[in-house]
């Protein structure tokens, strides 16, 4: 037996949620089965944390126990290979024998997209969230900026699963604009359900006058969860990085042929 990780990157339109749950496939469950039917094994995969439904991931992280003789990198093609194309293992590495993608996280980087023509983009339609009112740029970093730090974010989170404390610390918000899209980037050391989310559409409530960058304030006092703004679309989410005090997934990936691409480093 060994323990593996893998760094994982999904389209979350493909699938409910990274949870396994009766009835409806999420992206656990295809990593289960593509196991199962390589190895012939029942193997539990362990998520560094959920998504929702819709929510993409381009480096999720998740650990497992197995048994095979196939190297890590032979282990990773056959894996994709049984997964088809919506979910795929960009690196997988055996690790320490006591590695846990949860409980060992000590941060995650999110990512929110938005895009901001007159009209909705036809590619792509389920990989971004579109507004078309204007939006004022400086109100909004003004209330990101009163997000940082240490507070209690239960008005920004939803009903889900049960916390023992809803405190968490926001390492920075970013505001990435372009001339027709726009995006968020939040670190921290973890998150409530929604609570990326529900930041995303406070900030756009803000940009388009809605609420003032006070409101933020207001709703970290009074923990009240309509004293935030609304709660954007999953289609916008995107689970960017889970962070580790060790190194993981270090290198370039460089196959037989070499690294991929043109740019080499």
């Amino acid at each position: 037996m060994r323990t593996i990780r893998m760094q994982i990157a999904y389209d979350g339109a493909a699938y409910f949620g990274w949870q396994r749950q009766d009835g409806f496939l999420s992206v656990q469950e295809a990593i289960e089965h593509a196991l199962l039917d390589l190895l012939g094994q029942v193997v539990t995969v362990h998520g560094s944390g959920r998504t929702d439904t819709g929510v993409h991931a381009l480096r999720q992280v998740a650990h497992c126990q197995l048994d095979s003789a196939l190297d890590d990198d032979r282990l990773r093609h056959a894996l994709n290979f049984r997964l088809g194309g919506s979910c795929v293992i960009g690196r997988l590495e055996t690790c320490r024998a006591d590695f846990h993608a949860r409980f060992d996280a000590v941060g995650k980087r999110y990512g929110y997209r938005v895009e901001t023509g007159r009209f909705r983009p036809p590619m792509g339609r389920t990989t971004f969230h579109w507004i078309r009112n204007p939006l004022r740029l400086e109100p909004m970093r003004d209330a990101a900026s009163r997000l940082v730090g240490t507070h209690d974010f239960k008005a920004f989170s939803n009903a889900g699963s049960v916390r023992h404390t809803t405190v968490r610390t926001i390492h920075g918000v970013r505001i990435i604009a372009r001339a027709n899209r726009l995006g968020f980037v939040v670190q921290g050391n973890g998150f409530l359900y929604n609570m990326v989310r529900t930041i995303a559409g406070t900030l756009l409530d803000v940009g388009r006058g809605r609420l003032k960058p006070e409101q933020v304030d207001v709703a970290l006092k009074s923990t009240i969860r309509e004293d935030a703004g609304i709660t954007a679309p999953a289609e916008g989410l995107y689970l960017i990085r889970v962070l580790y005090d060790e190194p993981t997934f270090s290198g370039r990936d460089r196959s037989s042929k070499g690294v991929p691409g043109a740019f080499q480093y």
